[in-house]
């Protein structure tokens, strides 16, 4: 299964902020669409970072609560690792677990397509060994 599977299924609608927009913006679209990360983004979807929850906190806990009126470039990560539509979901799991990060924009000629969570990694890899076991059962019932 490829990242582009995923998409086609879980969508590519995004949330997305300006590097120079509040922090306390970031927060609040965080906890309304009760969502993980945001991407950062420069003109026409172009990556610029991404923050996320995990972001705000640490940064909470070296700059106290006055951060939240400082830009979001302030607190977010800069080095975004990016997949592509063609990448497998292992490739995918391999980023995420190598990088310690539970969230990856999706990125195609040099512009964010989709985010693609964990979670929505998690879910087809389920997908895939159940979908193995029910042709391993499928083939001893028939041999």
């Amino acid at each position: 299964m490829t990242v582009k599977s995923i998409l086609a299924e879980k969508g590519t609608d995004v949330f997305t902020i300006a590097p120079n927009r509040p922090l306390s913006e970031a927060v609040h679209t965080l906890a309304v669409h009760k969502i993980g990360a945001i991407v950062v983004t420069r003109g026409e979807a172009k990556i610029a970072g991404i923050i996320s929850e995990r972001d705000i906190v640490r940064a909470l806990a070296a700059g106290g609560p006055d951060l939240l009126s400082k830009p979001v470039s302030f607190a977010m990560t800069s080095k975004v690792k990016v997949c592509h539509e063609g990448n497998t979901v292992h490739d995918v799991m391999e980023i995420m677990t190598e990088g310690r990060f539970r969230h990856l924009p999706v990125e195609r000629d040099g512009r964010l397509v989709g985010l693609i969570s964990i979670g929505d990694v998690v879910k087809r890899r389920i997908q895939e060994v159940e979908k193995e076991a029910e042709e391993i059962r499928t083939y001893i019932a028939t041999a």
